[in-house]
């Protein structure tokens, strides 16, 4: 499996509107970060992790051009609001496109884009064409079997997701005993982590080094990250094993037996 980190900026994004700092004015292209997101291409799926606002800047940089089907992690706008770019791949590929998520997810996806579900509207320049379906237990898409982690981001249930030896878990801030059961055993795991100072919704570093030391992953790459973080500075303060993640990187993963 390849795994694409289509974006790994905050909410506001990297460069921050209006910003002088170091890692705003950057030269280093690994401290641009659009809006977190990530693509997994396996030998029989291409699955999309959130639809970012600049889904269809991401896509056009990373060359992709089929994604069967969507993951969401929750309905903030960050993680979502470029979900009517997916009509692109509706007639690239000819069909409708799964998308999964938690409950809350599903509903205001239904809310938000209520137009896309709506009979009355007129098509003009086309609508997505989606099927949504409520997870929480174990489901395949093709062959592939993913797991939902059930995370908290504040006080909102959020969902990660593990495929294989691969997981991903972006706005977080606790993770309980059941979910980080699911976690063990990992090669690769992607981790939200906004800032060094603690926060009330996101986990912050050393929060999320506790976590990756008792989870014990292989290699874990840190996303969701905001201008505190200066890639070029990481190696000072990142243990071994742990990095910063930049837009556009690819991740290999083994494929999980069975």
């Amino acid at each position: 499996m390849i795994v694409t980190l289509m974006g790994t900026g905050t909410s506001h994004g990297v460069p921050v509107l209006g910003c002088t700092c170091p890692t705003c004015t950057s030269g280093d292209h690994r401290d641009i970060r659009t809006r977190s997101s990530a693509y997994l291409k396996t030998k029989t799926a291409a699955i999309l992790i959130d639809t970012a606002p600049e889904l269809r800047i991401q896509a056009l940089q990373n060359q992709i051009k089929r994604v069967d089907a969507v993951l969401l992690t929750h309905y903030h706008a960050d993680h979502l609001c470029g979900f009517d770019d997916l009509r692109r791949f509706n007639e690239l590929q000819g069909g409708a496109i799964p998308v999964y998520g938690n409950g809350l997810t599903v509903s205001k996806v239904r809310t938000m884009f209520d137009y896309i579900f709506d009979d009355s509207v007129q098509v003009g320049g086309g609508l997505p064409a989606v099927k949504l379906y409520e997870v929480e237990q174990t489901f395949k898409i093709a062959d592939v079997t993913i797991i939902p982690i059930p995370v908290k981001h504040g006080r909102l249930p959020v969902n990660g997701y593990r495929i294989g030896k691969f997981a991903y878990l972006t706005d977080c801030s606790e993770i309980s005993a059941a979910s980080l059961n699911l976690l063990h055993g990992l090669e690769v795991l992607v981790l939200g982590v906004l800032r060094f100072r603690p926060h009330p919704t996101h986990l912050h570093l050393a929060a999320a080094l506790e976590i990756i030391a008792e989870l014990r992953p292989k290699r874990c790459i840190l996303t969701h990250i905001c201008h505190d973080f200066k890639h070029s500075e990481s190696a000072r303060w990142l243990p071994e094993g742990v990095e910063l993640g930049y837009d556009g990187q690819q991740i290999e993963v083994r494929e999980n037996e069975g």
